[in-house]
């Protein structure tokens, strides 16, 4: 059976992921409180961010504007989208 978790994305206890997605204290924190899917769902709108504004992940400024959105993603606040993004119909 897998382990949950209380996702502070979803607000519901959910699947945990299977290790942390980062090294070190914030890689286990975000083991701790966001569900596998949370996970999933940040890393498919951050691939978004990164391909419609064309950023430069070796720039650390990028990677500093990318946690901000993910911490702001899993807490439930307002956080950035492309513009003009329409999503690919299925």
């Amino acid at each position: 059976m897998s382990r949950t978790i209380f996702c502070k994305k979803y607000q519901k206890e959910m699947e945990a992921l299977d290790a942390p997605p980062y090294p070190g204290p914030k890689g286990e924190e975000i083991a701790a409180t966001v569900s596998k899917q949370a996970w999933q769902d940040w890393q498919a709108h951050q691939t978004m961010l990164i391909n419609e504004k064309h950023l430069n992940l070796l720039d650390p400024e990028t990677r500093k504007y990318l946690q901000q959105e993910m911490d702001k993603f899993f807490a439930g606040e307002d956080y950035d989208r492309a513009e003009g993004y329409v999503p690919p119909a299925e």
